[in-house]
């Protein structure tokens, strides 16, 4: 438990209707009454609720701004402590001056995401679902902030509880079973072991299976798009982002350097790099570009290799089909509106149809396609969000990761005739593992990490 009071801009500084300076503590709501002009006098009012006036600087009584103030006291509070927030104009001065003056009061600054910090240290949510918040404020598609909200909410929290009840559970039984051998009470024998580990193993290997897929929800895919000058790179850029975020002309050798974008793609967030055409080239510029756009090559998630449909298959094509047919590629046959001169069975020889899409990025037809195709590579078919399982924090992968390892190892010795005291060492360690993922005797060193990643109001 903390006994200071701390505040912080919660709102992003810049011009807007309003902006809000969070306070939080023990002290909060007498911290702001002193600076707060109205008629209702602040320490008496209820909890749950908005009052109108000014803050006033006591020493100079200048008024700064007109406010709203809500007053929220603890426990029920986001926090789990006395919390005010000040709602001011919006803008840059108002909202500054506010706070300096919340800040003179007795008041601290908050550092960098210590009131939801404050939320974890005193038992209103647990680790998981504060590191939840960070990714529903840094999700980059519709599906990824669903996963985030759920997870926040609790989701993966209320898989892991039960789990860890009956690793407890086998724990208890076990030591039973070590302190009286020769009563043997709860019949706690190897197949028992056996049972309790193979069904949690079971449950932890359905969390990582889908852990790829929840990272790349949360993260997005880094996608490259590659091709020939002119093969409508760029267009496919633009119809994907709906906007012209790059230069389409017919000129080839238009793009020189590598443009990006981010774009929210069924779901799926990716970040587009439109790169400089590949080809053989004595401009110094030009031949820059193409180097950086091999050197993306090697960095991607998902390459989109367009093709120009109106043209035949050219040697730095069919060097890049060879090259890239053990990647992660889709292969874009473009400009369909155009009469077919490609030759389809070449491509068509080193990849499989369902990584064959067919579109005209000009005219924005067969877009959907290629979003069906790329949900195919990533997710084996369509993305739920409504899926619960979703696990995309590399620290909880990290930790399921050891859980199995822990509870394979605990199977294993089972067989081995190890001696059943030295196998509640692994079965502990899964819990323990488990239990990490819930901040269970989180050091300092990690929530100073963990927090560190915020911003200051949050």
């Amino acid at each position: 438990m903390v006994d200071d009071t701390i505040a912080a801009i919660a709102t992003a500084l810049g011009e807007g209707s309003i902006a809000v300076v969070r306070v939080s503590g023990p002290e909060a709501v007498d911290t702001v009454a002193k600076v707060f002009k109205s008629k209702t006098d602040l320490n008496g009012a209820p909890t749950h609720t908005v009052q109108y006036g000014w803050i006033v600087d006591p020493r100079s009584g200048a008024m700064l701004d007109e406010v709203l103030v809500t007053v929220m006291r603890g426990p029920r509070s986001f926090t789990a402590e006395d919390v005010v927030e000040v709602s001011t104009h919006g803008g840059i001065v108002a909202v500054k001056s506010v706070l300096e003056l919340i800040l003179r009061s007795g008041a601290r600054m908050a550092e960098p995401g210590e009131f939801t910090k404050r939320a974890f240290l005193n038992g209103r949510i647990d680790l998981a679902q504060a590191e939840a918040v960070i990714d529903l404020i840094r999700s980059k598609s519709d599906r990824a902030f669903q996963v985030a909200q759920k997870q926040a909410g609790g989701a993966l929290s209320k898989l892991i509880v039960p789990m860890r009840q009956e690793l407890i559970e086998l724990i208890a039984h076990v030591e039973v079973n070590i302190d009286y051998p020769e009563h043997d009470v709860e019949e706690v024998t190897a197949s028992v072991i056996r049972s309790t580990c193979g069904k949690l193993l079971e449950q932890v290997g359905g969390l990582l299976k889908r852990a790829d897929e929840g990272k790349i929800l949360r993260e997005g895919i880094v996608t490259v798009i590659v091709g020939r000058p002119n093969a409508g790179k760029s267009s496919l850029l633009n119809a994907l982002a709906r906007d012209n975020k790059a230069i389409v002309t017919d000129i080839p050798g238009t793009t020189r350097d590598i443009v990006e974008e981010s774009v929210s793609l069924s779901g799926i967030p990716l970040r587009l790099l439109d790169t400089a055409g590949i080809r053989e080239t004595s401009d110094l510029v030009e031949r820059i570009g193409v180097e950086r756009s091999k050197g993306a090559l090697e960095e991607a998630d998902l390459i989109l290799l367009v093709l120009n449909n109106h043209e035949p298959l050219h040697d730095d094509e069919r060097k890049l089909l060879k090259q890239l047919k053990d990647r992660p590629t889709i292969v874009v046959v473009n400009k369909i509106d155009l009469t077919g001169k490609l030759e389809l069975a070449e491509v068509e020889a080193d990849y499989a149809k369902e990584r064959i899409v067919h579109l005209s990025a000009r005219e924005g037809s067969g877009i959907e396609v290629l979003e069906e195709a790329v949900s195919r590579l990533f997710f084996s078919g369509e993305v739920e969000s409504g899926d619960l399982t979703y696990v995309s924090n590399a620290r909880h992968i990290a930790l399921l990761h050891q859980t199995r390892q822990s509870l394979e190892d605990a199977i294993a010795a089972t067989y081995e005739g190890v001696p059943i005291d030295l196998i509640q060492i692994d079965i502990s360690s899964s819990w323990e593992s488990l239990g990490g993922i819930l901040g269970d005797a989180a050091g300092d060193s990690l929530l100073d990490q963990i927090f560190s990643q915020f911003c200051l109001g949050k």
